[in-house]
């Protein structure tokens, strides 16, 4: 009953059986069942290959001497027998039995009576067998006591591939949490790395512009420094993208805001100098403090304000109405152009999603994915409708007491 020398590919592939059953809750009462409804003293799941017999799980209540992980010579055993025959074997009296009167294995193990049923995966490979042994004759071989062991000997089969399953899945999901997590790291690292040669690019920039008697390189330093600050919001964008999917989500800081109608018209005066070809109509009426992080707000507008330039008609006005209603503040950013399709309204809030339509260079496609995320930040809300009748509008709703 020592254990046997395995190679270390078919040791290692019996030990995760040997646990894959140890998970099975049902297998002790299996095994209880089965020497309480026979009368027999030892009952076990065996791992039975061509080469070995390993005992999985055991209930032993006559001191056999054999525990889980414990290993029998497999031609000492009956099991041998049964699955190269892929058929029960049942002996109620050893010592009368037509076929087994003298066999080894009751000689060996002093058996009087001995009962073993394949375990047969639902692919058709061999498991092992659901078995039970006893020094005593029993009446096993009645159609009642078959029955049972071949009914708890395919749910034991079930129950192994249902668990080596949910293994699988969850190790697919632990790796894909960890490249999804190793990824979205090196995102913030370098995102964060980026900020330092972006400043001196900046700076010099700034310093280009102050060189008033050289028209060229003024040009060039407001060149720089529009280029710096497209990039300093994409890397901002980013940041926040791992931020946000790295589990800590995009922070806020929360408090009392009394000037939030200005610090939004500050967004739209950005966005009408930017944008000086474009019409912008806007109608901010909020006299009500609010509780929000107020630049995160203002990243919100400027995000949807950003996304109505880009992907609206430039011959249609782009228009902004905020409001507090209902204990609400509600933002509303409209822009005119082609309607979005239904399936594709779904998936404008996805981190870098752009529409087919999308002209290279107009950014990474995390701005819709960030409003969101900021919204949640606020326990508010952010839908998106498009019609032909009413364009398409953003909405965003955020309690005004967070």
């Amino acid at each position: 009953m020592n254990k046997l020398p395995l190679g270390d590919d078919e040791e290692a592939r019996i030990a995760r059986d040997i646990e894959a059953v140890s998970r099975i809750d049902a297998v002790p009462a299996i095994l209880r069942l089965i020497c309480k409804n026979t009368g027999m003293g030892f009952a076990a799941v065996a791992r039975v290959t061509e080469h070995s017999w390993t005992a999985c799980a055991v209930r032993d209540e006559l001191n056999f001497g054999l525990v889980a992980g414990g290993q029998l010579d497999l031609h000492s055993t009956l099991c041998f027998e049964s699955r190269a025959a892929r058929a029960s074997i049942v002996i109620d009296d050893f010592s009368k039995d037509p076929v087994y009167h003298g066999h080894h294995t009751a000689r060996i193990y002093n058996l009087g009576s001995y009962i073993s049923v394949p375990i047969a995966l639902p692919d058709g490979s061999y498991f092992g067998n659901l078995c039970a042994i006893d020094p005593n004759p029993n009446e096993v071989s009645d159609a009642r006591t078959l029955s049972m062991f071949e009914v708890f000997a395919g749910l034991i089969a079930i129950q192994l591939v249902t668990e080596e399953r949910q293994q699988a899945a969850e190790a697919a999901l632990f790796d894909e949490r960890e490249n999804s997590s190793l990824r979205e790291q090196f995102i913030a690292v370098l995102g964060h790395d980026l900020r330092n040669p972006l400043s001196a690019v900046s700076a010099t920039a700034e310093l280009l512009t102050l060189r008033k008697n050289e028209p060229d390189l003024v040009k060039i330093g407001q060149r720089l420094k529009t280029t710096t600050l497209r990039m300093a919001h994409l890397i901002d964008d980013v940041m926040d993208f791992a931020r946000g999917r790295l589990g800590s989500g995009i922070g806020v800081s929360i408090e009392d805001v009394d000037d939030l109608a200005t610090a939004l018209r500050v967004v739209v005066a950005e966005a009408r100098e930017a944008n000086p070809e474009r019409v912008l109509a806007d109608d901010i009426a909020i006299s009500t403090r609010v509780r929000c992080d107020r630049m995160r707000v203002q990243q919100l507008l400027s995000n949807l304000l950003g996304n109505a330039m880009t992907h609206g008609a430039a011959e249609f006005p782009v228009a902004v109405k905020a409001r507090v209603e209902n204990g609400e503040f509600v933002l509303t950013v409209l822009n005119g152009g082609n309607v979005i399709a239904p399936d594709v309204l779904n998936k404008v809030f996805e981190p870098y999603w752009r529409p087919p339509t999308s002209k290279p260079g107009g950014g990474l496609g995390l701005g819709l994915y960030i409003c969101k995320q900021i919204v949640r930040a606020h326990s508010g809300t952010l839908e998106v409708r498009s019609s032909a009748e009413d364009g398409t509008v953003f909405v965003a709703r955020l309690p005004i007491d967070v």
